[in-house]
């Protein structure tokens, strides 16, 4: 059993800044990449950021530069820096977890519960 357990998010007004943690804990042996993804209403659920336990990261096009994003391997833990932001950030965002249960299992995919941003103009 593996819980990915999400806090941060809110309410902020436009140019604001909020910071994400993400928890994974549970029947873990490898995590290989932890991340966010957000899906606005009527809108698919896109990738916001990731990084790899090699320390790589990805951004969507739309937040380079503004958000950052973080890991503490030790602690099964990521963080989302999100600063700048705007209206259209308005979204759920969930964390994601890539990981295996044990040496030589395959990967898989686990989901936070998801979290409301709300940027108001």
């Amino acid at each position: 059993q593996v819980h990915l357990v999400e806090s941060g998010g809110g309410l902020v007004q436009a140019g604001g800044s909020l910071r994400f943690s993400c928890a994974a804990s549970g029947s873990i042996f490898s995590i290989k990449s932890m991340g966010w993804y957000r899906q606005a209403p009527g809108k698919q659920r896109e990738l916001v950021a990731i990084i790899t336990s090699g320390g790589g990261t990805n951004f969507a096009g739309s937040v380079q530069g503004r958000f950052t994003i973080s890991r503490d391997n030790a602690k099964n833990t990521a963080y989302l820096q999100m600063n700048s932001l705007k209206p259209e950030d308005t979204a759920v965002y969930y964390c994601n977890a890539v990981l295996s249960y044990n040496s030589g299992g395959a990967y898989y995919d686990h989901w936070g519960q998801g979290t409301q941003v709300t940027v108001s103009s």
